[in-house]
């Protein structure tokens, strides 16, 4: 029994925002005996009390992600000039991008009142760190509270903020870096690597995520001291998975080759595909999130719906090549064996 999380098996489903991880994943990987995160992100708070709704008829411990709100630091003339370079590129999808600005915190007083209404096993934290009181709150209603770091130094932080584990993300995980400094270059060392030096100087227990492609890799990140490892990427394909086909297409497409880090999506680091996108706009891309996310956002959904992969935020950790069309509870059964 893995003890920080509570589940028969030690690997977790990631909480994939934005579409990926839905209900019949988290389910799916529940009953395979592994844990299920579910994303909070870019969700309402209405729409996450339905989802808690739907799992809570488990009767297993699953645990929620949210993203901790961002200051507003955004150089306004910038993303302005980056909301004209790509305005070609939402024209030739048929829709249009915003010339100001949206900042907003993804709702989350709300979501967190919820949660001390709802408690979940575990609440995970990524972008930083919220206001101690929240750690606190959510605390004493039961649920075990986790930071995503990603250097010793944010680990230290966690730390002395009073988390009771700590999420450690490497540098080959897929999606948004969990960096509480956005402009820091997402770089460096192995997850094997992090997850042995943050152990060592917070001694907390440790779900390790980044770049994980098979038992191997689980293997090395549980002897390298995490009690669990999150799995991601390797979810995108899976039958219960609700990547857009665009997506899931483009991770097998032996044409994308390699993949890159880039804020040009979402105005916060990222690893994806590299793709045309990416070649066009990422040195011209101010940093600012979410308002890049917001501005890209229609123009990313019309790239999904229309089968264009060279318009779409394609997130994959440097495994992608492993993601497989299979059952999640395959997949994470799979990587015990």
């Amino acid at each position: 029994m893995n003890t920080l999380l509570g589940s028969g098996l030690p690997v977790a489903a990631a909480p994939l925002a934005g579409g990926p991880t839905t209900v019949d994943l988290a389910r799916a990987a529940a009953d395979a005996g592994a844990f299920a995160f579910m994303p909070a992100g870019y969700k309402t708070a209405a729409q996450l009390d339905d989802d808690l709704a739907a799992m809570e008829g488990l009767g297993r411990p699953f645990g929620v992600n949210l993203f901790v709100p961002q200051p507003d630091h955004l150089d306004r003339a910038a993303f302005r000039a980056y909301a004209q370079e790509i305005s070609p590129e939402a024209d030739a999808l048929g829709v249009t991008v915003a010339s100001d600005p949206t900042h907003d915190d993804d709702e989350w007083a709300a979501k967190v009142d919820l949660l001390l209404h709802r408690p979940v096993a575990v609440v995970s934290l990524t972008f930083g760190l919220p206001e101690a009181t929240s750690i606190a709150d959510l605390q004493k209603v039961g649920s075990r509270v986790l930071a995503t770091v990603t250097t010793v130094e944010e680990a230290r932080t966690a730390h002395a903020a009073g988390v009771d584990g700590l999420v450690v993300q490497g540098p080959g995980a897929g999606g948004h870096s969990a960096t509480f400094d956005p402009r820091r270059p997402v770089t460096g060392s192995s997850t094997v690597e992090v997850v042995t030096d943050v152990r060592g100087a917070t001694g907390l227990p440790v779900v390790a995520a980044g770049g994980v492609d098979g038992p191997a890799s689980v293997r090395l990140l549980l002897d390298a001291g995490a009690e669990s490892v999150a799995v991601g990427t390797l979810l995108l394909r899976s039958h219960e998975s609700g990547a857009s086909r665009t997506h899931q297409d483009a991770l097998a497409d032996p044409a994308f080759t390699e993949t890159v880090v880039t804020h040009c999506f979402t105005g916060r680091p990222a690893r994806a595909l590299r793709n045309g996108f990416y070649e066009r706009h990422h040195a011209g891309a101010p940093y600012g999130y979410p308002d890049l996310h917001h501005l890209t956002r229609d123009l990313r959904r019309a790239a999904a719906a229309s089968g264009d992969p060279h318009r779409l935020h394609l997130w994959a950790g440097t495994g992608y090549r492993s993601a497989r069309v299979a059952p999640a509870a395959e997949i994470l059964t799979d990587l015990m064996s």
